[in-house]
């Protein structure tokens, strides 16, 4: 017996990707002003909750590739918004921290990234809102 395949608009890959986009188009936006990539943002988000950080880590919570991030770093260092070093315990070991302009560049434009997270949350209610998240996360759990 074979299975239908589901309509695009029931496929969860596909959904992920709308939604995302969904998401993300305004972001991007915001970003292009001011000459950061997504990917770039994702970083120095991190690494404004963390501090510093070695890059095996910033790759996991950015979700990005290792070579990825190889260059991703790169360009930050270039624009002074991170700085890299040797760990002082382990000198094997880079950390990676976020510098002053760093963090003003995400403190003058995390307030339109709320907003626009925001409108979505306004959209779909808050109680959606959050149950999505939830879910999402539940999903990210799962192991395989």
């Amino acid at each position: 017996m074979t299975r239908a395949i589901p309509t695009t608009n029931r496929s969860l890959p596909i959904a992920l990707l709308r939604a995302r986009e969904k998401v993300m188009g305004p972001i991007r936006n915001m970003l292009h002003d001011v000459d950061i990539t997504e990917q770039q943002w994702r970083v120095m988000r991190v690494l404004q909750e963390r501090h510093a950080a070695e890059p095996t880590k910033i790759a996991e919570e950015a979700c990005l590739l290792l070579p990825s991030l190889t260059r991703i770093l790169q360009k930050l260092e270039e624009k002074q918004l991170i700085v890299r070093a040797r760990d002082e315990k382990d000198r094997r070991k880079q950390v990676v921290k976020i510098t002053d302009a760093g963090r003003a560049l995400i403190e003058a434009n995390l307030p339109t990234s709320i907003a626009l997270l925001e409108d979505v949350r306004r959209q779909m209610g808050s109680e959606r809102y959050e149950a999505l998240l939830d879910l999402l996360n539940e999903l990210d759990a799962i192991d395989g």
